[in-house]
């Protein structure tokens, strides 16, 4: 490793703080606070059934774990889709996951309403993630489909990746609007879902989704030099050797199935994956290797913080968390927004 690479990976230790750091606030802070000296004791003692433990190991830190798996694959796929489509202003949700992870959860939401005696209260979350994951994967194949098909030169495919994302999570946003406006009992439960919470998450959504997060990244973090070369250009990453039909679909594939299954097990919860990755490049720069990674990191710790916002700034009540983080997302998005526009001048 050159000096300029260790200086640069000893800069990520600061993240990793930060997170344990996150978790461990988000740990004590809550309806019932815990004491460092609770918090030690019942991390070394899980088997205990006090209350100390009880929401310690079955409330607060499955949340929490589950609230960083996210927050770090999002930021990891929100950092290889700008990378792929060498926008700085792209995001995990730009080729239709969440909008098909949407329609995926409010068609399984509708019908375990209208079949709960056959899906007992076990299988409900387990199908409802479900559903939501084939939901996003079905919009994102929709969508390589169309880009496929209308293959007209060679700089055909990244646009009109985008441009059918576009169209496609209108079309099945209104498809969840239709549903919601026929079905009104079921607006409390679809608007929540919407709105991305990780209240009354379990150690079973880590188990389900924390594989394919973890399996995903795994991939985008390998792709980097593949990264590195597509964010100079079709042309220069040709000249270099690089196949790019085949690399593009990978990396593009690797980045759906992660956000695909971080929305299923939270809902919607936009503006994460647009920020961690930018953060993150300020601080370690551009090259993909440690910019993945990093933002994997810092996504995580931006989540944790949110998630522990949204439950105890007006507790007892909880804001759905996908509220704050684009509180916390929009002036920075404008920010990066009016910044681009004042750089191209």
């Amino acid at each position: 490793m050159q000096p300029r690479q260790r200086i640069l990976v000893w800069r990520m230790i600061p993240l990793a703080g930060f997170l344990l750091s996150a978790l461990v606030v988000g740990i004590h802070l809550g309806a019932v606070e815990l004491s460092l000296a609770q918090i030690w004791q019942g991390l070394g003692n899980s088997s205990d059934a006090s209350h100390v433990d009880t929401i310690l190991w079955q409330i607060r830190l499955p949340r929490l774990l589950l609230a960083a798996c996210v927050g770090g694959g999002l930021a990891v796929a929100g950092a290889a889709f700008q990378g792929v489509f060498r926008n700085p202003l792209a995001d995990p949700f730009v080729i239709g996951a969440s909008s098909g992870a949407a329609l995926g959860a409010t068609l399984a939401l509708l019908w375990m309403a209208g079949s709960i005696t056959v899906i007992t209260a076990t299988w409900q979350i387990p199908w409802l993630i479900l559903s939501a994951f084939a939901g996003a994967i079905l919009v994102v194949c929709a969508v390589f489909v169309i880009a496929a098909l209308s293959n007209i030169g060679r700089n055909a495919p990244l646009l009109t990746l985008i441009l059918a994302g576009m169209a496609l999570s209108s079309f099945t946003g209104a498809l969840v609007s239709l549903i919601m406006f026929l079905n009104h009992e079921m607006l409390t439960a679809i608007f929540s879902w919407l709105l991305g919470s990780f209240s009354g998450r379990h150690w079973n959504e880590i188990v389900m989704a924390g594989p394919v997060i973890l399996g995903s990244g795994i991939v985008l973090w390998l792709m980097s030099r593949p990264l590195d070369l597509l964010s100079f250009g079709d042309e220069t990453a040709m000249t270099l050797g690089l196949s790019i039909g085949k690399f593009r679909m990978l990396i593009l594939i690797a980045a759906t199935m992660c956000t695909a299954a971080c929305v299923a097990v939270s809902g919607v919860i936009g503006f994460l994956g647009l920020m961690a990755p930018h953060m993150t490049r300020i601080m370690l720069g551009p090259r993909h290797g440690l910019l993945i990674p990093g933002s994997c990191l810092l996504g995580a710790t931006l989540m944790v913080v949110a998630d522990t916002l949204a439950r105890t700034i007006i507790a007892p009540a909880e804001i759905p968390v996908g509220i704050v983080t684009a509180l916390m997302g929009c002036p920075f998005f404008l920010f990066l927004l009016i910044s681009r526009g004042q750089q191209t001048k």
